[in-house]
C-alpha cells in the first residue's frame, strides 16, 4: 500500500510539455487544467461548447496569469468533429506529451445517440476517446516519453460488455450502459499499453478513477445526486488520480490510479486494481476490433 499522500504539489515541472485535456471546461477537467498550468505545461483545453470553454479559460487565467493555455473545439459524440480537432491540433503542434481522455457523460434520462448513431455514453466515453487517440497516434509515437491517460470509474466494477446489444437498441439501461463504457475505457487502456510495449514505442497508457467526487457529472443522476453530495469528496481531491496517472514519473504503464480509502471512494491517489474482466486480453482485442470498425479509425503502430 502506498503510504505517501500524493497531492498536486508532487507534480513535476511540466515546462515544454504539450497536454490535451478533454472535457476541460468544468469539473475535474478544469481542475486538471488549472493544476497543470500552475506547473508550466502548455495545455490545450478540448471542449464541446466554446462559450463555456471561454468562461473556463478566463477562470484559468485569473488563477494563473502566466498560463500557456489555448481552447479548441471537440465534440466527442461526433467522429467528424474528432477528425477536425486532430487535424487542427497537428497543424499547430509537432508533439503531444500527454493526452488526458477525461471527458465523460453519465446517465442521460433516455437513450440518446451520437452523431453517427451510437449510444451516447459508449459513443462519447469510449468510442470518442478511442478515435481521438488513434487519430493523434502518429504525434504521440514521435514524442519521447509520451502518455495517454483515460478516466474510468468505480461504475466499471459490476459491468460487462454487452455483445448481444452493444449499442443498446433492444433494451436500454442507462446505468449498465455507463458501466460498460467505463469498463471499455480500462480494456482500451491496458491493450493500448500492451501495444506500445509490443512495438517498442516510447509511450505508456495509464488509467484513473476519481472515486466519488462532487462534480456536474451527476446532474442527471436523480436521487443519487443527493447521496453524492453527502459522501463525495471535493473536486480538488477527485482530480488527483488523473493528475498522478498523467505525470507521476515512476509509472511504467498499465497502472490504474484511484483513491486509496473507503473502498476507493475517498482518499489520496494510489495504484489500485480494476475488476478481473478488465484484464482479459482477448476481450480487449475483441473490443478493439469492433471499436476500429465502428469509428473507422485504425491504429498503426
Amino acid at each position: 500500500m502506498n503510504t505517501t499522500n500524493w497531492t498536486a504539489a508532487n507534480i513535476p515541472d511540466q515546462k515544454g510539455k504539450i497536454i490535451i485535456v478533454t472535457g476541460a471546461n468544468s469539473g475535474l477537467g478544469l481542475e486538471a487544467v488549472k493544476a497543470l498550468c500552475k506547473h508550466n505545461a502548455t495545455v490545450v483545453m478540448a471542449v464541446r461548447n466554446l462559450d463555456k470553454g471561454e468562461m473556463a479559460l478566463r477562470e484559468v487565467r485569473q488563477e494563473t496569469p502566466s498560463a500557456n493555455v489555448t481552447l479548441m473545439q471537440l465534440d466527442l459524440a461526433d467522429l467528424n468533429s474528432i477528425s477536425s480537432f486532430a487535424i487542427a491540433f497537428k497543424e499547430k503542434y509537432a508533439q503531444l506529451n500527454i493526452l488526458i481522455n477525461n471527458a465523460g457523460l453519465m446517465y442521460p434520462p433516455k437513450r440518446e445517440a451520437t452523431k453517427q448513431g451510437y449510444e451516447l455514453q459508449m459513443g462519447t466515453n469510449h468510442l470518442g476517446h478511442f478515435a481521438l487517440t488513434g487519430l493523434l497516434l502518429d504525434t504521440i509515437k514521435k514524442t519521447p516519453h509520451s502518455r495517454v491517460v483515460t478516466q474510468s470509474s468505480l461504475a466499471h466494477l459490476n459491468a460487462t460488455i454487452h455483445w448481444d446489444d452493444l449499442n443498446w437498441e433492444k433494451k436500454y439501461s442507462r446505468v449498465q450502459a455507463y458501466g460498460q463504457s467505463k469498463l471499455a475505457n480500462l480494456l482500451f487502456t491496458y491493450e493500448l499499453d500492451r501495444q506500445f510495449k509490443a512495438h517498442n514505442i516510447d509511450a505508456i497508457a495509464t488509467a484513473s478513477h476519481p472515486g466519488i467526487s462532487n462534480t456536474n457529472l451527476f446532474r442527471t443522476a436523480g436521487f443519487a445526486r443527493l447521496l453524492v453530495q453527502l459522501i463525495a469528496q471535493k473536486a480538488e481531491m477527485g482530480v488527483l488520480p488523473i493528475l498522478r496517472a498523467a505525470v507521476d514519473e515512476s509509472l511504467r504503464g498499465g497502472e490504474y490510479i484511484g483513491p486509496g480509502q473507503m473502498m476507493g471512494v475517498h482518499g489520496y491517489p494510489e495504484i489500485v486494481r480494476s475488476n478481473k474482466i478488465s484484464y482479459d486480453t482477448q476481450l480487449a482485442k475483441d473490443l478493439w476490433a469492433i471499436s476500429e470498425q465502428m469509428t473507422k479509425v485504425h491504429f498503426i503502430f
